[in-house]
């Protein structure tokens, strides 16, 4: 037995001076029993397997093994847990809900207030309006109105006119009834002949509205009570015929002139009560009425005309405001109804988030109904009681869309590139700049743990230039980006938020 130890470890000590010999020019550190033992076997109880290493910018190259890119940052790994609960809930901690300020409301039965609103403008109600145009040429001896603005009874003097040509009228006129009176006893011919006349000369007096006996002097009346909206008459002035003097209106009742858009105009009939607001009157309505749905359709527009009819008893409502109508349609039965702010649509879905309690949310597509001005009806997805995510909400998406992504993740057999679904990021810095030629933006962040990147300044596209069209250079924002084409990031969304809340060293956060 000696002999065989003795033999055993002369063995193995020339396996070691030989293997020592081989690789003297490139040494390679010796592994212990024990530190084999501990790489071939699995993770430890609470440890997370890793998959693989992506690169941080997104490329397409993965390792098995830890490693850094060009730029020096470390491969980001993958672990076999990376998957939503089975649930599709979004976990948020308790800090970041406070740092997004997410707020939630209670679906509720409520009615939906799914009122036409439309704007238009006052304008005269064109059946009261009169003008006062003389009939035959003469010169304004006197006016009894003279400014624009002064309101009129019916029946009152507004000026005196001299005119030659109803002088010599009138003059005729007395001269055929002379002639008729005087004839009557000895010749008949004579005296009819007067007669018909003066009969006729009282037939052109009348059609020179010209009323009793006629004068070189004739005053002219208000044909209706209202406001001189204008003037034309100067004294001394000469007018001729159909010559417009006065323009006189009644505003105590007026019109407004709304555009109603395509779509709207099968929940609008005639007779349908409506609230006017104006910005001259802040926090008070007015009453109107349909009277009238114009025949055409504005083919730039896409909008109809309709008149509204309202009382102005006090005269606040002047001719040429604009207005703001909102015409009573649809019932008052209560309806599932969320905030509108609670609904997430990107054109292809309408997503709300339905908070489960202790940080969980879920996305949950729903069908929605009637539009309100601050609730919309949801016909399937949620029930009253449920509480909705009302602010913060398409942060907290961008979170639920990361889960899904890496739900879809398929575990690298040995020697496979594996290549990561697209997601979206969450975080928070400085808008720097936009460059409209190339449609990207200069941001900086700060570290976002989820790519395993540093605080830096760099430049992302961005899916739509409007997106920072109201936000100043040196604005602090929150925003969601996604990865597009390898080593290319794409903001997808952007709001600002408190200074306090947005340094450039603040921590960025994985979206779903």
């Amino acid at each position: 037995m000696t002999a065989i130890a003795v033999g055993v470890a002369i063995a193995v000590g020339a396996g070691y001076w030989i293997a020592h010999l081989q690789n003297a020019g490139n040494p390679v550190p010796l592994i212990s029993a024990s530190q084999a033992q501990a790489d071939s076997s699995p993770p430890a109880e609470g440890e997370r397997k890793i998959l693989y290493y992506r690169n941080p910018m997104g490329l397409p190259d993965t390792s098995p093994v830890p490693k850094k890119d060009s730029m020096g940052m470390d491969y980001i790994p993958v672990y076999a847990d990376d998957k939503p609960d089975d649930s599709g809930a979004v976990v948020v901690s308790a800090a970041r809900i406070q740092t997004l300020g997410v707020k939630t409301a209670e679906v509720e039965l409520r009615a939906v207030d799914s009122a036409v609103r439309a704007s238009g403008r006052i304008e005269i109600d064109e059946r009261t309006q009169v003008v006062v145009a003389p009939r035959f040429e003469g010169w304004i001896e006197r006016l009894h109105v003279n400014a624009v603005g002064d309101p009129v009874k019916k029946g009152q003097p507004l000026f005196t006119a001299y005119s030659p040509e109803l002088q010599s009228t009138g003059e005729e006129l007395r001269i055929a009834e002379r002639l008729a009176r005087a004839s009557a006893g000895h010749d008949p011919v004579a005296s009819e002949s007067a007669r018909r006349l003066a009969e006729a000369t009282r037939a052109r007096l009348r059609n020179l509205q010209v009323a009793g006996q006629a004068g070189a002097r004739q005053v002219f009346h208000a044909p209706a009570s209202g406001v001189v909206l204008e003037k034309m008459a100067v004294e001394g002035g000469r007018f001729m015929p159909g010559e417009a003097l006065f323009r006189i209106a009644d505003l105590s009742k007026v019109w407004i002139i709304a555009d109603v858009y395509e779509q709207d105009l099968a929940r609008v009939q005639v007779g349908q009560s409506a609230q006017v607001t104006l910005e001259a009157y802040p926090g008070r309505a007015f009453a109107a009425r349909v009277d009238y749905l114009y025949p055409t359709l504005d083919a730039a527009t896409r909008s109809t005309r309709v008149r509204l009819e309202l009382d102005n008893p006090e005269g606040l409502l002047r001719p040429g405001m604009f207005a703001q109508v909102a015409l009573s349609a649809g019932d008052v039965t209560p309806k599932v109804a969320v905030p509108t702010s609670a609904i997430i649509d990107d054109g292809e879905r309408q997503v709300v988030l339905i908070a489960l309690g202790e940080g969980r949310f879920k996305p949950q597509p729903v069908k929605l109904g009637e539009r309100g001005r601050d609730v919309v009806e949801v016909l399937e997805g949620v029930a009253p009681g449920d509480r909705v995510v009302v602010s913060a909400n398409f942060l907290i998406d961008s979170e639920s869309q990361l889960k899904a992504a890496l739900s879809n993740l398929v575990e690298p057999q040995a020697g496979d590139q594996a290549q990561a679904s697209s997601t979206r990021y969450e975080a928070q810095g400085t808008f720097d700049a936009l460059d409209a030629e190339t449609g990207s933006v200069t941001m900086t962040h700060g570290e976002i743990p989820a790519l395993q990147w540093p605080a830096m300044t760099m430049d992302f596209m961005i899916a739509d230039p409007a997106l920072v069209k109201d936000i100043a250079p040196g604005t602090p924002v929150r925003f969601v980006f996604e990865a597009g084409e390898p080593g290319e990031y794409i903001i997808t969304g952007i709001e600002p938020v408190a200074s306090s809340a947005a340094a450039p060293a603040a921590a960025g956060h994985a979206g779903h």
